[in-house]
């Protein structure tokens, strides 16, 4: 059995969905947007899935189209609701888990999808938080992910404009600063699996194909690592199963750059595998 990083990438983040979880993922999220969808279809049937700019509750698509908007996400809903509908249900503490990206996430899990430089003079303007900000104040859990951890730019020190707290800010924690939210609980990347024990990233689990090293000179903070680091464990034949099928179009792809949809892995007899 073999399988590609951008299928691998997709279990691990429905991996982190837990059971009988209300998720939510915003919008372009074509990794996060997949992951919810596997997650449903094998470990956590019993999850509420809350479609990103539907605001469809449990759709059964035939398929995941290119875009976040398209009527089949949509199909076969048990409800559409209002926006208002969902950011009251969020401030309630009703939404269990939302998965958040960014152009920069620092090592307390602050994410900026908002300017990359100076807040005057910017280098790069990026599309902005949406309501991110709100619902990632007072949603349970965040699961982080991006695609774009090699590049060195992403997983900085501080990021350049915080639009989305993680479990700190230089104005205080979240505690300090009155959000109910528990911050984020998990960041995949492509290199690796952090995981926030005491409210900063600590590597985890890293792919087998990269080393300790490769992760600490492409990453911006100082590199937490877990005492007892772990491979990743690859996927089960049936999450494959799912993905391939779910995912025909290979949206999630878009997420990824040529050299890393170059990395293939395979399964070998008496290796543990998450099934």
């Amino acid at each position: 059995m073999s399988w590609t990083l951008d299928e691998w990438f997709v279990v691990l983040l429905a991996r982190t969905i837990r059971p009988d979880e209300t998720v939510f993922h915003g919008f372009g999220s074509p990794c996060a947007q997949v992951a919810m969808h596997v997650a449903r279809r094998t470990h956590a049937p019993d999850m509420v899935l809350v479609e990103g700019a539907m605001y469809a509750i449990n759709p059964d698509p035939p398929f995941i189209p290119p875009t976040g908007n398209d009527a089949s996400l949509s199909r076969g809903a048990a409800y559409t609701m209002r926006f208002e509908e969902f950011f009251d249900a969020a401030v309630r503490g009703d939404v269990d888990r939302m998965f958040l990206s960014g152009g920069q996430i620092d090592g307390f899990g602050n994410t900026n999808v908002t300017a990359i430089g100076p807040t005057d003079r910017p280098k790069v303007k990026l599309g902005g938080g949406g309501g991110g900000c709100n619902l990632a104040a007072t949603i349970r859990n965040l699961t982080l992910w991006t695609t774009r951890h090699r590049s060195g730019r992403t997983l900085v020190d501080a990021c350049d404009f915080i639009t989305d707290m993680g479990h700190r800010t230089p104005l205080g924690t979240r505690a300090e600063l009155g959000y109910t939210g528990g911050g984020p609980q998990w960041l995949v990347t492509e290199l690796g699996i952090f995981d926030f024990p005491a409210g900063r990233a600590r590597l985890a689990q890293v792919f087998p194909d990269v080393s300790v090293d490769e992760i600490r000179a492409a990453t911006g903070f100082d590199l937490d690592v877990a005492g007892d680091l772990r491979t990743v464990p690859p996927p089960s034949a049936a999450e494959l199963a799912v993905v391939r099928s779910l995912d025909s179009l290979g949206v999630r792809k878009s997420e990824f750059s040529p050299a890393e949809l170059a990395r293939v892995f395979s399964h070998h007899p008496g290796q543990a595998c998450t099934c």
